[in-house]
């Protein structure tokens, strides 16, 4: 017998960017590079690891690149998981625009900085395409999912991976793309798999 709505069993996976890096601060495209969080982004981790240890998640998957590694190093303190690392939760590649500032990149690639502005999925000069980015997040959204039927993964990742991963995930048109804001350092997007509904967003942007 199936069970009711109110009686199905959710899966959820929390989708938490990192802390903030010296990078951020000085609006400097990280891209893959690796970068790794600084004072005020371990602050934030501490102060996000006691709000989403609460969760009980049973899955923890980071990005490779250390600025994950040490935002998810609070909560496994708390929780006792161990977190593996998986390359397809990295930021978006930004090719030749990667270690530069915004407004270096505004003087160096002024025709692909102003397709990138106009939200091309694909605006060249080696950056990754939305297509692939969203593809690769989406994929591994997924798979933790199964993973864990009925409970909860936390995968931390980026803050343009995880906007671009939920979009392919939930088939977001891409006139809307724009209109999504981009997820906060050491914020999360929540998605729930329920499965008379399928996938669905929770919450979004959700800080300490």
């Amino acid at each position: 017998m199936s069970l009711e709505r109110g009686q199905e069993s959710i899966t959820r996976v929390l989708l938490w960017r990192h802390g903030n890096t010296d990078w951020n601060a000085a609006q400097r495209v990280q891209g893959q590079l690796d970068v790794p969080v600084n004072d005020r982004g371990r602050a934030q981790a501490q102060a996000a690891a006691a709000v989403l240890a609460r969760g009980e998640a049973q899955l923890m998957i980071t990005s490779d690149l250390s600025r994950c590694v040490m935002t998810a190093a609070p909560l496994v303190e708390l929780t006792g998981l161990t977190p593996e690392r998986d390359a397809r939760l990295r930021e978006r590649h930004f090719g030749s625009w990667q270690g530069l500032t915004t407004p270096e990149v505004r003087e160096r690639f002024p025709e692909s900085y102003a397709r990138w502005r106009a939200a091309d999925p694909d605006p060249g000069d080696g950056i990754e395409s939305l297509p692939d980015l969203g593809k690769r997040v989406s994929e591994t959204i997924r798979q933790a999912a199964e993973r864990v039927p009925g409970g909860t993964a936390i995968l931390v990742s980026h803050g343009g991976a995880i906007k671009y991963g939920v979009a392919a995930l939930l088939g977001w048109p891409e006139e809307m793309l724009p209109t999504v804001a981009p997820v906060q350092n050491c914020h999360w997007v929540d998605l729930i798999l329920q499965p008379s509904y399928g996938w669905r967003v929770s919450a979004y942007n959700v800080g300490a």
